[in-house]
């Protein structure tokens, strides 16, 4: 039988703690940043993601726009032993469709800098200089511009919105 891989929101409390705590243990744990510090005030307004294997949350990332066409991703953290494994670019696979969805324009990433190469890979650029986290980890702003064919579905949604709106 073939392992499934399943890229979702959290259901409940304890997949919300396990995606907190993967957060934390990947992000935060190892520059001895206290629990807590892998969240914010932008976590009710945000769309989560997980990716969960066999049960167990192996990964996680969240989005949350930042105005009508710009979105932003953070805190992408993927479980050490399934890293390499393609499961942060079936989460980024995931994001993207959403922000689609949401008729995002661009999507930004404060990106560490061992992580520059994969978003090159997914078509992001770099645009300048991001945060320095806990004095030691330098980040890149990267963004992604989807493209017109994705801005074309925009306009053909809006327009059949106005259609069903107008008709009797």
């Amino acid at each position: 039988m073939q392992d499934i891989l399943i890229i979702r929101q959290p259901k409940h409390r304890e997949e919300y703690e396990a995606m907190y705590n993967l957060r934390w243990v990947c992000l935060r744990k190892p520059w001895n940043q206290p629990k807590g510090s892998e969240r914010d005030n932008g976590e009710s307004n945000a769309d989560q993601f997980i990716a969960v294997l066999h049960d167990k949350v192996i990964g996680t990332a969240r989005l949350h726009k930042i105005n009508e066409n710009v979105g932003q991703i953070r805190y992408l953290a993927v479980d050490e032993s399934y890293r390499k494994k393609g499961v942060a670019s079936k989460i980024l696979e995931a994001i993207h469709l959403t922000a689609k969805n949401k008729f995002i324009t661009y999507l930004i990433i404060n990106a560490r800098e061992t992580a520059i190469k994969f978003f090159e890979k997914k078509g992001y650029k770099i645009v300048g200089e991001g945060p320095f986290l806990f004095g030691e980890i330098k980040h890149k702003k990267m963004v992604i511009q989807f493209g017109r064919s994705d801005l074309r579905m925009r306009s053909i949604i809006e327009n059949l919105k106005k259609t069903l709106l107008t008709e009797d």
